[in-house]
């Protein structure tokens, strides 16, 4: 299936040619015709990490970005130096820390919010004016006080102890949302879906539809049939996995654990089958000593589309 859409920054470019370069001999280029236009929503990986502590993959952080402005799903360790850089080095100033103003979150695992305090004051102590909005399922308002309470003596002194910061910014604005439309501006109308997660009682995946493009983030969940209703053909699908290959060689404990909470390789493959989406990226991928080709490798004994393992600042 060819992407005739697509264009891809040249550290997207070269990513994938190194991850998906034994196909490239007989499948079409992943380059679109000279006279396509560039899409106006990009799909930024700040983060492709899970709890393990890989230096290359901070936490879990994606950046749907529309024109000047970015929409954050999770919020993984590292999130604002991630955004930072992919604003520098990608041209994106939309990432720039300042205007860091809204997130989605999937769900409550600390790898997934170990960066919203982070996302909270650093972009207001950088710049930011007003608040950061927070969306996400029960339990992310008490988490958000919470956090602006352990954080209160910061907070007092940066705006009473004679530093020059704005008095708006420090605050996070908290939803508590179920599943259904959760958010809408100009640019963008957003859609929380429920997933399986283990025993979550609450999970989402959440669905971006913007002037130009469909985007689906899978977020944290084992194979769901509501992620292939929300994709249905969709642009971009960002879908979390694990090595089929490799969990054979864990303990029975962690081969329950992945295979009730999380998606194997193989089950994506067949997912993504019926999703059709007209890409597919990886993240959030549990590799136990496979690499990006590998794990590509596996996807594609079951679905014929393209697929790339997606990086720390992958931009798509």
């Amino acid at each position: 299936m060819a992407a005739t859409w697509w264009l891809p920054d040249r550290r997207s470019l070269a990513r994938f040619a190194l991850i998906a370069g034994p196909w490239l001999a007989v499948r079409p280029a992943l380059t679109a015709p000279h006279h396509a236009p560039a899409p106006h929503t990009r799909v930024v990986i700040l983060g492709s990490g899970t709890p393990n502590a890989d230096p290359d993959r901070s936490g879990p952080g994606v950046a749907i970005v529309v024109g000047n402005t970015a929409y954050l799903v999770d919020a993984g360790p590292g999130i604002v130096r991630r955004a930072a850089l992919a604003a520098r080095d990608d041209s994106l100033p939309a990432l720039d820390a300042p205007k860091l103003g809204r997130v989605f979150v999937t769900h409550l695992h600390s790898d997934h919010t170990l960066g919203l305090p982070d996302l909270i004051f650093s972009p207001w102590v950088l710049g930011r004016t007003t608040p950061l909005d927070v969306y996400g399922p029960p339990g992310t308002a008490r988490m958000v006080d919470l956090l602006e309470q352990a954080y209160s003596a910061d907070i007092d002194i940066r705006l009473h102890g004679g530093e020059p910061s704005n008095k708006t910014g420090y605050a996070a604005t908290a939803h508590d949302v179920s599943a259904g439309v959760v958010y809408r501006d100009s640019n963008v109308t957003v859609t929380a879906f429920d997933v399986s997660h283990g025993k979550w009682e609450h999970a989402f995946g959440y669905t971006f539809k913007t002037a130009d493009r469909t985007v689906v983030v899978s977020g944290d969940t084992r194979p769901s049939d509501a992620v292939v209703r929300a994709c249905n053909g969709c642009d971009v699908l960002v879908h979390e996995v694990y090595s089929a290959e490799r969990l054979k060689t864990r303990t029975a404990d962690w081969q329950q654990y992945h295979s009730t909470y999380h998606t194997s390789t193989y089950e994506l493959g067949d997912l993504a089958s019926r999703a059709r989406p007209k890409l597919l990226v990886l993240y959030h991928e549990l590799y136990w000593g496979d690499d990006d080709r590998e794990i590509v490798r596996q996807v594609r004994t079951r679905f014929g589309g393209t697929v790339v393992s997606g990086r720390d600042l992958g931009v798509y």
